[in-house]
């Protein structure tokens, strides 16, 4: 009982949360890397800084948006969240992130 109670207070305190948060490497190689390792559908190939210029000059919040919501640009297509519908915004982001420096 006494193992039952200890558990439950380090829970409740946050302490025995069982989330666990991914980084943005983590995200990126979870599914993102399929299109942008190749550059599948005119996806800016992650660390070709040429590509990926203009498209960070733009700002992050464009790049978010484009990476949530999807976007169908001259150059190919970007599917809402990759594809990815199970990501968190949150997730994304970090992914975006990753990329980006990856890119600069």
């Amino acid at each position: 009982m006494k193992k039952q109670l200890v558990l439950i207070r380090l829970m409740l305190m946050g302490l025995g949360s069982t989330v666990v948060r991914a980084d943005g490497a983590a995200v990126y190689n979870s599914g993102c890397m399929a299109c942008h390792n190749s550059g599948v559908a005119g996806a800016p190939k992650v660390g070709d800084k040429d590509v990926w210029t203009d498209r960070i000059a733009q700002g992050m919040d464009l790049l978010y948006e484009h990476a949530i919501v999807g976007f169908q640009g001259e150059a190919g297509y970007m599917p809402p969240k990759g594809g990815f519908a199970h990501l968190s915004d949150d997730d994304i982001k970090l992914a975006v992130d990753y990329m980006v420096e990856q890119s600069q």
